[in-house]
């Protein structure tokens, strides 16, 4: 049960993929039931579509309506387990359709739904998501938060059966192999260094902060993505370049190619861009909260800032513009801190946790 899907890329869709390719891999029958308009099959699975709505103050998260088919379609497919991918609406429905079919469920705390709100002005509602938040993920026979600082919030919050559980990393697509000379003289031609942004435009992920890195001696702004912050930014920063939404191998080059890698969000469970940035061997610079705090070792493979300081965000992105010595040391530290978090061992643990509240036993006590 997931609140977003393909055609939206996001954090959450992104997950859910990579987890049902490993599923499907491993022989393992998956049904995914996700928001309307998509895929009817996925990974050579089913996909079940219900109906989709976009929340008032985050419009780039449409979540799904449970409809009468949702009961049904999960008693014909008689699940072992349910897998609640960032439950709010379509979650709440499925994790009522799996008590009721006595089927162990799994929800995944993946988006910082009030953390947005707050974000769009929202703040007195924050309140209420949070207590059907907790609502929803008490019921949950197990909860994953993906950083220890989402753990900590929600142990504070009272919800009960709590494991980690982070987001895998694509060494392929993301890997210091991918910096390209030719796209570098391009973006830099006088040998800039490149302060590169990646992420949706959108007031959720505060990209205003990059007003503070104009300027900025020796040093050129990249900024990936897109959203309806776009051509506010543009005007903002009239020297930076826009390089608009992109996959696949071109995004893969973009990071590689980058010499800081910026990020700007408050309200991030993990945050996979700053993830990705690493992998491909580039320093960050990230705000302290949130789920960075894991993935960023200041000073060792990039630098934190006060989460609403834009003026130690511009001095930690100097700092590392004005010493490539640094940067370079950085860089291989970035790389390395990455390894052992590939999708096979993030998705195995995934199983591991389906296979504990299935049968109350660790995985190695099943097997035996």
């Amino acid at each position: 049960m997931t609140e977003s899907f393909l055609p939206r890329i996001n954090g959450v869709t992104n997950s859910v993929c990579r987890l049902a390719e490993h599923l499907a891999a491993r022989r393992h029958e998956v049904l995914i039931v996700a928001p309307a308009p998509g895929p009817a099959r996925y990974a050579d699975q089913p996909v079940e579509l219900v109906p989709g709505v976009r929340l008032p103050f985050y419009r780039s998260f449409p979540v799904g309506l449970p409809t009468g088919r949702l009961h049904a379609a999960l008693r014909d497919f008689a699940p072992d387990v349910v897998h609640l991918a960032s439950p709010f609406v379509l979650g709440a429905g499925g994790l009522a359709a799996a008590r009721r079919l006595d089927v162990p469920t799994v929800a995944v705390f993946q988006t910082d739904l009030a953390g947005f709100a707050r974000g769009y002005g929202l703040g007195a509602a924050t309140p209420l998501i949070w207590g059907w938040l907790c609502h929803l993920h008490r019921r949950a026979d197990r909860t994953l938060a993906p950083s220890t600082p989402v753990l900590a919030e929600l142990e504070r919050r009272g919800v009960p059966r709590l494991a980690l559980w982070a987001r895998g990393v694509d060494h392929e697509r993301f890997h210091p192999r991918h910096r390209s000379a030719s796209l570098r003289a391009r973006l830099a031609p006088d040998g800039e260094a490149l302060i590169g942004y990646v992420g949706r435009l959108a007031a959720e992920k505060r990209p205003d902060l990059l007003a503070h890195l104009s300027g900025i001696p020796g040093a050129r702004l990249v900024v990936v993505g897109d959203g309806p912050e776009r051509q506010r930014l543009q005007r903002m920063l009239p020297d930076a370049v826009f390089a608009g939404f992109r996959t696949g191998r071109e995004l893969s080059e973009l990071i590689a190619s980058m010499d800081v890698f910026v990020h700007t969000g408050a309200h991030e469970t993990f945050c996979q861009a700053v993830q990705e940035g690493l992998a491909s061997g580039v320093p960050v610079v990230a705000p302290a909260a949130g789920g960075p705090l894991d993935l960023v070792q200041a000073g060792h493979n990039g630098l934190l800032y006060a989460p609403d300081d834009g003026a130690e965000l511009r001095a930690a992105v100097h700092a590392l513009v004005a010493d490539p010595v640094l940067r370079m040391r950085m860089s291989r530290n970035a790389h390395r801190s990455t390894q052992g978090r590939g999708w096979d061992v993030i998705c195995d643990q995934a199983i591991g946790h389906y296979t504990e509240v299935m049968y109350g036993t660790t995985p190695h006590e099943q097997a035996a």
